[in-house]
């Protein structure tokens, strides 16, 4: 070649690479061997120079092990090529990902290529590649290649030795499992290999263990999410078959027209319909069998039977007509008369489930690690075929137990809907619920702690009062101490209107030792309460400083404050406990907590019963967004003190459009200022 080099020059063609060092040469060059002469690179700098040399050595290389594992003829030599390929890419000065992921992509598409290889061949070549593997994720054809590996051969020492640092590699750095679903296939295959050994399940929660870490903290913020998404998929896989065929099964819709949902039920029969004694259910099956139509769908892992109910009222009829999806839980709330549904996985399938579930379960032993697990959990992520299936819930039951035990209300809070109009744990676990199998010990649980964060507010004794009213009284009758609060608590905000079911409250409570008692006190809390709304006593009144939550509660029952309208607390030590005393005083216009410890929960409460709140002193408490929140309810607030809290500036905007007589705001010293 002469001149300049005007036409390109393909790697292939490369025979050799040079760099120019005798006396004299040109400077910063590189010598090109091509067939029929060479050409000479100049660059600008020797760092250049070496890039562009190291470079082309590794592309002719590399296009060199392209065409000989594309004709493998012995896999001796071929098994020898990959070592020496391997080698290459671990010792080139290069610093880029293709490096790395190039050898392995050959590797791939080798495997893909060739189906007739030994079992030997296979652990040969996974050995070869492997240190490529620790700080590179397999490519997608690989993966499949170490799910077949793993199926086919779970007690290998290549599953223990080689995959498990790549695994751990996944599982630590994965951004998103929907990008590269082979990766969480191959993750998931792993764990059920681990699971074959002959410790088992030990063996897959030494792993875990691994994974989170020694300390209380999990350093690696991606390995929770990642270990959901794959126990998640795994679950759906095991009744994958069944929801394949949904054509054939009976619908959310037919399921729910078939079943007499919980608020349809007569409230003068919750006890009885929640509860149902065997004679019972025979004198009613007796009675509807001519009714009664069974629908049974089959497949070759899964077999359901649904019995549907004919007879529909009014309101079931008119959702039929309404082509939105039913609520899924309430599909699935059937009374032990109406309905029956049963489901068998094929043995596999059984082995998958339980152990992803005992996964679930160990993950929520790690405290740290419940939190966010609550949180991913709380849209119920799981198929309605899944909360059909009587081993499935009786199993996450612990889970969600584990929740319900935990004081935080990050967590015992997710058992709650995700949001207004769907149902979540709580309903479901509730008796009526289809995953209920107790006689409401995890309900009572549940509304236990529940109430005993922020969930004493009239919202929520509403909720039980419209749908687990029956449940509650049963409980309550039982002797259980959180359902007889919660009935006390229900005459006390006068929940419940109809005066027969109030009657009927009432006779539960007196029936048992710790019920007669807590009605009697709520009695003379009530007598209390009305010489405390009396009208009578000072406009204006101001704790002294330090002054605590039980210093408030002595000073107003020692009289009649029906007329104080002007209250300050500031520079006291109430807290948010001290919100049960606030709200029963009727003429309250103006509240000062500046400088105490009063809370969201408070807030809550407040924001509930004192609607008439017209000046409220937040500066320097405690309060987030959380509560501030709950602010928009009150109306009539024309002054609002926040100096120095937690507002948000998106919370701050919030309020300003819903409180439409709020003329003075302070604001200093938080993010909205």
């Amino acid at each position: 070649p002469t001149g300049y080099m005007e036409n390109s020059i393909s790697y292939s063609a490369i025979e050799d690479v040079q760099l120019l060092s005798w006396e004299n040469a040109p400077k910063y060059c590189l010598q090109l061997t091509i067939p029929g002469g060479t050409v000479l690179l100049q660059a600008a700098n020797s760092y250049l120079r070496d890039q562009w040399f190291h470079s082309l050595q590794w592309k002719k290389k590399i296009y060199k092990y392209k065409k000989v594992l594309s004709n493998p003829s012995r896999w001796e030599v071929v098994l020898k090529e990959i070592r020496t390929l391997v080698d290459m890419a671990l010792t080139s000065p290069l610093q880029d990902d293709s490096i790395h992921q190039a050898p392995l992509e050959i590797v791939s598409k080798l495997l893909s290529e060739n189906n007739n290889l030994t079992t030997q061949d296979h652990e040969s070549i996974i050995v070869a590649i492997a240190p490529l593997l620790e700080n590179n994720h397999p490519p997608p054809d690989l993966c499949e290649f170490f799910c077949k590996h793993c199926r086919e051969r779970p007690r290998s020492m290549v599953v223990i030795e080689v995959f498990t640092p790549v695994v751990q590699r996944i599982l630590k750095h994965n951004m998103d499992f929907g990008k590269c679903p082979r990766l969480r296939l191959f993750t998931q295959e792993y764990i059920l290999a681990l699971n074959e050994l002959n410790a088992g399940m030990e063996v897959v929660k030494k792993f875990i263990h691994s994974m989170h870490g020694p300390t209380g903290q999990c350093p690696h913020p991606r390995v929770l999410p990642n270990l959901v998404a794959v126990c998640l998929a795994a679950i759906y896989s095991c009744y994958e078959e069944f929801i394949n065929s949904r054509d054939n099964s009976p619908s959310l819709k037919e399921i729910r027209n078939g079943c007499q949902q919980q608020c349809d039920r007569k409230p003068n029969l919750p006890l009885r319909l929640l509860h149902t004694s065997p004679d019972l259910v025979s004198q009613e099956a007796t009675l509807t069998e001519s009714r009664l139509k069974p629908v049974i769908v089959t497949s070759s892992e899964i077999h359901v039977e649904v019995e549907r109910n004919n007879t529909t009222n009014q309101k079931m009829t008119a959702n039929v007509g309404n082509d939105s999806e039913p609520n899924l839980i309430d599909c699935l709330m059937v009374s032990p008369t109406c309905s029956t549904m049963s489901i068998e996985l094929s043995a596999q399938a059984d082995r998958i489930l339980g152990c992803y579930v005992e996964i679930l379960k160990m993950l929520s032993d790690y405290d740290d690690w419940r939190p966010a697990l609550a949180s991913l959990l709380q849209p119920i992520p799981f198929p309605k075929e899944a909360l059909a299936h009587e081993k499935f819930t009786k199993e996450l039951k612990y889970v969600i137990q584990r929740f319900a035990e935990d004081p935080r209300q990050e967590v015992h809070s997710c058992l709650l809907s995700v949001r207004a109009g769907k149902d979540g744990w709580f309903q479901l676990y509730s008796p009526g619920g289809v995953a209920c199998d107790d006689d409401g010990e995890l309900f009572a649980s549940m509304v236990h702690i529940l109430m005993g964060s922020c969930y004493k507010t009239k919202k929520f004794l509403l909720s039980l009062a419209e749908n687990k009213l029956g449940p509650c009284m049963l409980l309550a009758l039982r002797g259980n101490q959180t359902m007889v609060e919660i009935l006390c608590l229900m005459l006390e905000y006068n929940i419940i209107d109809n005066n027969d079911t109030q009657l009927q409250i009432i006779s539960t409570l007196e029936s048992t030792d710790v019920g007669k008692r807590m009605y009697e006190q709520l009695c003379d809390r009530q007598r209390e309460l009305k010489e405390l709304q009396r009208k009578g006593g000072p406009t204006r009144l101001t704790l002294p400083s330090k002054s605590t939550d039980a210093d408030l509660a002595r000073l107003l029952s020692s009289g009649s404050f029906g007329n104080l309208e002007n209250l300050s607390l500031a520079f006291t030590n109430v807290t948010s406990a001290c919100a049960e005393y606030l709200i029963k005083l009727p003429s309250l216009k103006q509240l000062n907590l500046w400088s105490t410890q009063f809370g969201d929960a408070g807030l809550r409460l407040l924001s509930e019963h004192l609607t008439m709140l017209q000046v409220l002193n937040l500066c320097e408490t405690p309060v987030t967004d959380a509560g501030l929140l709950a602010l928009s309810s009150m109306k009539s607030l024309c002054s609002l003190n926040m100096n120095s809290t937690k507002l948000s500036a998106d919370t701050y905007e919030d309020l300003k459009a819903k409180l439409p007589n709020l003329k003075e705001v302070d604001v200093r010293y938080t993010e909205a200022w």
